[in-house]
């Protein structure tokens, strides 16, 4: 324990994630708001906000005021600690893997396909949680051009309330960007991508995409999808929610 510049005793860098992780699994556990809990602990939402993302250490008033308001205790005993849970970076939205481990998982993933029209490419996301990096990871199977494979970092802002699907190759970017889960776990939104064209040609291309439980569709089908297969009606519907129930729009000039 420290002292801030104006004399309050702060927690080290470790012992204030670990009360991140804490309140994060507490919020997440509740279903209540950071700044619901912000006004329950008697403290500015942006001092939480800054805290909780590791910007600023929590302070022992801070941690007295949130101890009274969720009504469990946040400091470490003695000896207690090294299986702390541990925060993702603040630009992946500092969560904590209790608060986000119901996306861990297997998706069937459907978007259109680019090569053939009214096809639906199908094939398996997989997410997991990586404990070197403190966050969720995703890499995709069971595709056809399994080359173009990808994998990345799941980003889960609570700002947005949307997750993110990010791929960086060597500052190659590409993003998918979907709805929380619905009641059945499912997630429309949107992928954002390069379509290789003739040659070394790539062309900018949105789409919409669908993340599926892999336990909604026990005799899920990958690959490209055609209309005379018995999936591909079922397939269609669950992609065009993405747009019918406005998961994602497509805005043209």
């Amino acid at each position: 324990m420290a002292l801030s510049d104006s004399g309050e005793q702060k927690l080290s860098d470790d012992d204030s994630r670990h009360v991140a992780a804490t309140v994060l699994e507490e919020l997440a556990r509740r279903r209540v708001t950071r700044q619901h809990l912000a006004h329950e602990a008697k403290i500015s939402l942006s001092t939480l906000e800054k805290a909780l993302s590791g910007r600023r250490p929590f302070t022992l008033a801070t941690i007295v005021r949130l101890e009274a308001a969720l009504g469990v205790g946040l400091r470490r005993r003695n000896g207690a600690g090294d299986g702390a849970a541990k925060v993702a970076p603040e630009a992946l939205g500092s969560y904590a893997r209790p608060a986000i481990s119901w996306i861990e998982g297997d998706y069937l993933t459907l978007r259109p396909s680019f090569s053939e029209a009214d096809a639906v490419y199908a094939y398996l996301t997989e997410v997991r949680w990586d404990d070197g990096g403190s966050t969720l990871t995703f890499s995709e199977g069971e595709r056809v051009d399994g080359e173009y494979s990808q994998k990345g970092v799941v980003s889960a802002p609570h700002q947005s309330g949307h997750i993110y699907f990010v791929t960086n190759k060597h500052g190659q970017y590409r993003l998918i960007i979907v709805s929380r889960p619905t009641i059945k776990g499912e997630m429309f939104g949107i992928l954002t991508t390069l379509q290789v064209g003739r040659g070394a040609q790539l062309t900018p291309v949105a789409t919409p995409i669908a993340f599926i439980p892999m336990k909604n569709v026990p005799h899920a089908q990958f690959g490209r999808i055609h209309r005379d297969e018995s999936c591909y009606a079922q397939y269609r519907a669950l992609l065009a929610r993405t747009l019918n129930d406005s998961f994602a729009l497509f805005l043209t000039g």
